[in-house]
């Protein structure tokens, strides 16, 4: 897939993705109408092809695989979307180093670096 064909398909997946997670609507018509949900959020399949969604994905998400999926959709005719069921977010507790981090506790800040710097 070209650069700009990969990057337009990468953007209408998001928002298709960002839709199905944010809109039950959405969610419900790419289930029963995904040639038509999937028009909506700039996907167009042609006329004789079939897609198929995928919303139970064990393991991470990998993006590449979609984009390769999607890619051998044009030869095999069957375009698989992979829209989990919500999104894949990582929800493990924040270790003591990463809250000093986020409090103010990262000194690696430049003052040399910064336009309004008066040290220099």
């Amino acid at each position: 897939m070209e650069p700009r064909e990969r990057s337009a398909f990468v953007s209408s997946y998001t928002k298709v993705l960002t839709a199905a997670w944010s809109n039950d609507e959405y969610a419900t018509r790419l289930e029963t109408d995904p040639r038509a949900a999937l028009a909506e959020q700039g996907l167009e399949l042609p006329a004789n092809a079939s897609v198929r969604i995928v919303r139970n994905i064990g393991g991470d998400p990998d993006l590449e695989a979609q984009v390769a999926l999607w890619e051998a959709g044009k030869t095999s005719g069957v375009y698989e979307l992979r829209v989990p069921s919500s999104p894949q977010i990582e929800d493990r507790e924040l270790s003591e180093a990463d809250l000093e981090a986020v409090a103010g506790g990262d000194n690696t800040y430049c003052c040399c670096c910064s336009p309004c710097c008066c040290c220099t």
